[in-house]
């Protein structure tokens, strides 16, 4: 029987000894742990890693928790995060809440951690739950594409004769931002940032291949994606009749 992955804590904290008991009771809980003592290590970690949370100071040696935040955010890299911290100035608490997702201060219990922990986690995990790629969700609305219906909630692409078609979740979002980045050159990189999330190791032939599945079932279907064309060594262009969106964001 398969097991539950443990969630991996990533603890920003400089008092060492401090660091340290929190991530053994973190680990006694059921979780792993990276402890980084500097912001600079924790951006560096997080920028190729990924965690489930952040438990973060506010005062550190190099930066502010808070400043860290805010670099990661601007770095496109989203993490639940805690403020675990001795600061307990209502600004600081308040500023805590607004950009991270709980503030509690020291001195602390460790059941009470562990709890608060579980809870942000759980929070974060029903947030995503809509999410099928980093870029679509199934609440998004049906939109058409190359003579194809696109239903996101169900997962569904209809072709004409009322041919109903499964999507499979990368495909779904290949297709989301082709279509919303119409008449301009994409690369790959930007296509695998946005379906599979910044930190994702895909490789550009990994992408290739999907979008070989994308032709395929337009083709097995009827119809064409003769207005997705490749641009040699950089990417990809979609260029339904021409004509571009007007609020597409060039990658």
């Amino acid at each position: 029987m398969a097991t539950t992955p443990k969630p991996l804590i990533l603890i920003v904290e400089d008092e060492e000894e401090l660091a340290k008991l929190i991530a053994e009771q973190l680990e006694e809980a059921g979780m792993q742990t990276q402890v980084c003592n500097r912001c600079a290590h924790a951006e560096r970690f997080l920028k190729h890693n990924f965690a489930n949370l952040l438990l973060l100071d506010i005062n550190l040696p190099d930066q502010s928790g808070f400043q860290l935040l805010e670099e990661l955010k601007k770095n496109d890299i989203s993490i639940p995060t805690i403020f675990l911290t001795a600061n307990t100035m209502e600004t600081s608490k308040v500023r805590g809440l607004e950009i991270g997702d709980d503030y509690i201060t020291k001195p602390f219990s460790y059941p009470e951690l562990i709890a608060r922990i579980h809870a942000v986690l759980r929070r974060a995990e029903s947030v995503g739950d809509s999410n099928v790629t980093k870029n679509a969700k199934i609440s998004d609305q049906p939109f058409e594409f190359c003579g194809a219906k696109i239903t996101p909630e169900r997962l569904e692409i209809e072709f004409p004769g009322n041919i109903l078609a499964k999507l499979g979740r990368k495909e779904l979002g290949i297709i989301s931002y082709l279509n919303a980045n119409r008449g301009v050159v994409i690369t790959r990189k930007a296509i695998i940032h946005s379906v599979w999330g910044i930190h994702a190791d895909v490789k550009s032939r990994s992408l290739d291949q999907y979008i070989v599945k994308v032709r395929e079932l337009f083709r097995a279907n009827g119809l064409n994606l003769d207005a997705f064309r490749t641009v040699h060594s950089i990417g990809y262009i979609f260029e339904p009749d021409g004509a571009a969106a007007p609020d597409a964001a060039k990658n």
